[in-house]
């Protein structure tokens, strides 16, 4: 199991899995869910290299350094720690 976590909780997804739907109960703002409006982009603050690559939405959207779109984003495993 990986784990998200914020400063103030954590929830544990399955390896592999988007991000979307727990960063949901993490109270994440999204706006257009689809990568567009860039609502749900966060700092990772630890643990960037257990996230999957960023995808093309993300490119597109001019992504850089340790931030993700959480609409957009996948886990490998282990943990994530994001601010927003």
């Amino acid at each position: 199991m990986a784990v998200i976590k914020t400063e103030t909780a954590a929830i544990e997804v399955a390896d592999g899995s988007e991000l979307l739907d727990a960063c949901r109960e993490l109270h994440v703002p999204f706006g257009c869910e689809s990568g567009l409006c860039a609502a749900c982009e966060v700092e990772v603050v630890e643990g960037y290299e257990n996230l999957e690559a960023l995808n093309d939405t993300e490119k597109l959207m001019g992504v850089e350094d340790n931030y993700r779109l959480m609409c957009q984003c996948k886990i490998k495993s282990g943990e994530v720690k994001i601010k927003f």
